[in-house]
């Protein structure tokens, strides 16, 4: 882990880096990634298999997320929940009569494809989102749908941007969604 960089709690390794630089054993990661990703628990008040003092340090050195919902809109029948993220990115959660809840994620700010069909490829590239923006979009409906004792079922990444043109970040998050210490979304749940 590089010395006063930002982590966020995907990377598994980097968590274990930071409970060991903090002076606590490396099974504190497993433990944060379950309370986040298995119980939908975002506030570290609320992660009691945790000591208090590292839930200070937390607070202060390990953001849960990299992104900051900025605007929200829903559908009239509440299926479908598009946010607007400070990244400059969209992402959407669909809940399907049959228990599906997929969330529609982008890779990318703006796009340079210039498919002429698409409103995004008019705007050019801005820039390449990193993997812990990716994931995230992904998380932030983890803990939102919680509440309702729902969970995301399907990823698609189809938002704004090209994958294949964010190709490392966007494998990077897909891994980190896949890894079962973490949310453990099944490889064929994610498109």
């Amino acid at each position: 882990m590089t010395p006063n960089r930002v982590i966020y709690m995907k990377d598994y390794q980097d968590l274990k880096d930071f409970f060991a630089s903090e002076g606590h054993p490396p099974f504190r990661a497993d433990q944060l990634l379950r309370e986040v990703c298995k119980r939908g628990i975002s506030d570290y008040d609320e992660m009691t298999n945790l000591p208090i003092s590292l839930r200070e340090v937390c607070k202060k050195k390990l953001p849960v997320l990299s992104i900051k919902e900025k605007n929200a809109s829903v559908s009239p029948d509440g299926s479908v929940r598009k946010v607007l993220f400070d990244c400059g990115v969209e992402a959407v959660l669909m809940r399907f009569e049959d228990g599906r809840r997929t969330v529609c994620v982008s890779s990318q700010v703006g796009c340079a494809m210039g498919c002429k069909f698409c409103a995004t490829g008019k705007m050019g590239l801005k820039r390449n989102l990193t993997y812990e923006e990716i994931f995230d979009q992904v998380l932030f409906f983890v803990l939102d749908i919680k509440n309702y004792g729902e969970e995301i079922t399907n990823v698609v990444l189809m938002g704004m941007g090209e994958p294949f043109n964010n190709y490392e970040n966007v494998m990077r998050a897909v891994f980190h969604l896949n890894d079962p210490r973490g949310l453990g979304l099944g490889a064929r749940n994610m498109t």
